[in-house]
């Protein structure tokens, strides 16, 4: 039997109710023996919910025997929080990104190297049926030499941002909050990424849109942009570029395809585990679709750091890990660096290639619905 890796979670708002779901349940390396938030009444209300401790970020910097804390609170408050926990020795996994500015990312990592500890970061839906079989499509030949790459995504945050007020604020951007899951899968596609370009717009002016919230007809201004573009350069030298878009409308229309020499690969969205993956060989009139081979098509938040969670306990690296996680930070980073400047962007940052799961483990066959094989 293999240890489990005793965990808390930091943060206990929207997102964390599918964390412990899948914490406790989905993944048997993970013990969550407990949650903090500065709302102690929500804090409470999910410790009792998942039949976990409720904690105070001082008993988690302080109880030795959690090993490794999962983050998700707000990205403006990432830096701060996960310094804290590395500082006090434990491993960290975050939800996204490692933090909203390149340089405190970088230093992040540069602590977790200094102290030995595993730092991850999501998105961790690159681990996922989709985009492992995506993988496998790209990496066979099947669509011939990779050259260029293209995502997009719209949203509306007009709406949007009335109830999740934090999309409007630094750390809310498009580009933050949605586009991250676009560059991670094809940062693990393509691998590094050699130079950037990019234009964003200036912060927008908005009004409350709402009666029945109580600031109905107030306006007020953005402190991110709305729309963000930009173009990559990649170290294999495929080319490619993202439109993120959160001045537009819902639903959201989005799109993720690799051009090949042989071929065209068209792949879900990356801002979940499962989807339609298919190719337009050179040819052919109409696509066909790839059936994977790999679990997690469902929701599986988490899986990021159950991953990290096998690799501490088999001493090797994790696959979200901080060196991915930082890259992408400069990506954005980069996007606006060459807005604002007008001038290509070159990258500091890189990573090493990450290796996709093991095929064949298929959640709903897999004896206690935990698929570590796939994962270790």
């Amino acid at each position: 039997m293999v240890k489990t890796v005793k965990t808390a979670i930091v943060g206990c708002g929207t997102i964390s109710e599918k964390y412990m779901e899948n914490l406790k349940n989905k993944f048997s390396i993970i013990d969550l023996a407990g949650c903090c938030d500065v709302n102690v009444s929500l804090s409470e209300k999910m410790a009792g919910k998942y039949g976990i401790q409720q904690m105070s970020m001082e008993d988690i910097l302080n109880d030795s025997s959690i090993e490794m804390v999962v983050n998700l609170t707000p990205p403006s408050v990432h830096y701060s929080v996960i310094k804290q926990l590395l500082e006090a020795g434990r491993h960290v996994y975050t939800e996204k990104v490692l933090s909203i500015e390149y340089e405190q990312a970088k230093e992040l990592t540069e602590l977790a190297e200094e102290k030995a500890l595993y730092l991850g970061a999501a998105p961790d839906t690159f681990l996922g049926a989709a985009i492992q079989n995506a993988k496998d499509i790209a990496d066979s030949g099947m669509i011939g030499e990779v050259k260029s790459c293209h995502a997009f995504v719209n949203r509306d945050y007009k709406t949007l941002g009335e109830f999740i007020p934090y999309l409007s604020k630094k750390g809310g951007s498009i580009g933050v909050d949605v586009g991250i899951y676009y560059l991670t899968a094809l940062l693990f596609l393509l691998g590094p990424v050699s130079a950037v370009t990019g234009m964003k717009n200036k912060p927008v002016e908005r009004m409350h849109r709402f009666p029945f919230m109580g600031n109905y007809g107030e306006t007020y201004e953005t402190e991110v942009e709305s729309i963000l573009t930009g173009m990559m350069e990649f170290e294999n030298g495929a080319l490619g570029t993202v439109h993120f878009n959160s001045d537009c409308i819902f639903p959201e229309m989005p799109g993720l395809t690799v051009y090949g020499t042989e071929g065209i690969l068209n792949m879900a969205d990356p801002n979940g585990f499962g989807g339609e993956v298919s190719v337009l060989r050179k040819g052919q009139d109409t696509p066909v679709i790839i059936p994977s081979n790999y679990g997690y098509a469902e929701e599986s938040r988490g899986l990021g750091a159950a991953e990290m969670a096998w690799a501490i306990r088999n001493q090797r690296k994790h696959r979200a890990n901080a060196g991915l996680a930082l890259h992408a930070v400069e990506i954005l980073h980069g996007f606006t660096q060459s807005s604002e400047s007008g001038r290509y962007y070159r990258m500091q940052s890189t990573f090493e290639k990450i290796p996709g799961l093991k095929p064949g483990y298929l959640d709903r066959n897999y004896p206690g619905n935990n698929a570590e094989g796939s994962i270790v």
